[in-house]
């Protein structure tokens, strides 16, 4: 960690290039407490509290006892499934690794949590959390949502609008992707690149950040798995450039490298039929012509037949490769400067389906300052997975230890009583 990183967290007051006034910072969405044995980034043992950015917090707290205080279920459905405070079976610290768990198997879920309205206008806006799946989950979601402060959050539902939807989504081994949903104008573009999750029942760290220049980053576990501009990997904009309609591509233009060889011939013998009348076939006794027509013998497969002659393919001589089409500026293009701005950043959501419950969510935080965002995430990510790794790895020994003591109690034979020395009670 850089030593220039605060000692306090909660007082960190310098300004970025991106907003001089450190009061006006975006602020943080934290639900988790330092442990009272666990080093800050500053290597400086401290106490438990808030983890908070400079100013006042748009939205602050540890998922404690009191967490339903400050999340809200939605109603919009009678049978949503019910969020619990769990930690899981692995853990770093049984108290300070809860977060929230979903716990009913085929269940929608939907919950959210308010904070003060700001707007990233001119500025970064990072949203990153932690998620861990250890239920081998095979279908369900583990995304967050970024709400406008107008949602009605007794009423959120999958269809309540939303400014960015974040994270990963699985469902059997063919889709284990990671969302990046971007709402512009009302309408959802999701991120065109494909970018694969990791799901092995570890708490993994999840970070989207987009920058006032339209450039972006995808973290996974603090390392960049995606990055470009949104220009390019969302569909925001009509194309800058289109095809030029009043230019055609010339007639003598060759774009096959490979043509029919002209000296290849097809062979004489080639054409011969697919099928073979059976000759040992014999009208069945009692065929009635009358009702059943002429009787004919059925056919056979023929070994020889070889299908369809096509002659052998050579190099393309007057190949010339694929056709650059002219292009023109696009009328239909206006390029935006306000592309990933949203001007009511108020609400974070849960709107979820799993079929097997068990997902883990914590450590949620929205900032505008990509580097705090790094070492918040190295600092309560990092330590709790690789206590997760060894509490898993003990808990495999133990296991294979506890099979093996099993396998060799049942290969003891048993020793057999001798006849008579026990006497029961009505006997005597």
């Amino acid at each position: 960690m850089p030593a220039s990183f605060p000692p306090r967290w909660h007082t960190r007051t310098h300004p970025s290039p991106a907003c001089p006034d450190a009061r006006e910072r975006l602020l943080v969405v934290a639900v988790r407490k330092l442990p009272p044995t666990r080093k800050s980034v500053s290597g400086v043992w401290e106490q438990p509290r808030e983890v908070v950015l400079s100013g006042d917090p748009a939205f602050s707290h540890s998922l404690t006892g009191k967490w339903q205080a400050r999340w809200v279920p939605s109603h919009h459905r009678s049978d949503y499934g019910t969020f619990r405070l769990a930690t899981g079976k692995l853990y770093s610290d049984r108290d300070l690794d809860k977060g929230l768990q979903t716990s009913e198997d085929l269940k929608f879920y939907a919950i959210s949590s308010r904070f003060k309205p700001f707007s990233n206008e001119g500025r970064p806006l990072v949203i990153q959390y932690t998620v861990k799946h250890e239920q081998r989950i095979d279908c369900g979601g583990g995304y967050v949502k970024i709400f406008p402060s107008s949602l009605d959050q007794k009423n959120m539902s999958g269809e309540s609008p939303y400014y960015v939807m974040f994270g990963p989504d699985i469902c059997s081994s063919d889709t284990k992707k990671v969302h990046a949903i971007l709402n512009y104008k009302n309408k959802f573009h999701p991120i065109k690149k494909p970018i694969r999750c990791i799901v092995d029942g570890f708490t993994h760290l999840y970070t989207l950040v987009l920058n006032p220049d339209h450039t972006y980053k995808v973290k996974i576990d603090n390392r960049v798995v995606a990055s470009g501009f949104l220009e390019e990997d969302w569909d925001l904009l009509p194309p800058r450039t289109i095809d030029d309609p009043a230019v055609e591509k010339p007639e003598d233009w060759e774009e096959e490298e490979e043509v029919d060889d002209p000296e290849d011939q097809k062979p004489e013998d080639w054409d011969i039929p697919e099928f073979l009348v059976d000759t040992s076939a014999e009208k069945p006794k009692g065929w009635e012509e009358a009702k059943e027509g002429n009787w004919q013998p059925p056919l056979l497969p023929n070994p020889l037949y070889r299908g369809e002659w096509r002659p052998r393919k050579i190099p393309n001589p007057k190949y010339k490769g694929a056709w650059p089409h002219p292009q023109i500026a696009n009328p239909e293009y206006e390029p935006d400067v306000n592309l990933s701005v949203y001007k009511d950043i108020g609400v974070l959501g849960l709107d979820l389906w799993q079929v097997r419950s068990g997902t883990i969510f914590d450590n949620f935080l929205i900032t505008d300052d990509e580097d705090y965002a790094e070492d918040f995430g190295e600092e309560m990510w990092r330590e709790t997975q690789e206590a997760e790794q060894k509490m898993n790895q003990q808990q495999t020994e133990e296991e294979k230890r506890r099979k093996q003591r099993m396998a060799k109690k049942k290969e003891r034979p048993q020793k057999k009583k001798p006849l008579g020395s026990a006497v029961q009670k009505d006997e005597l």
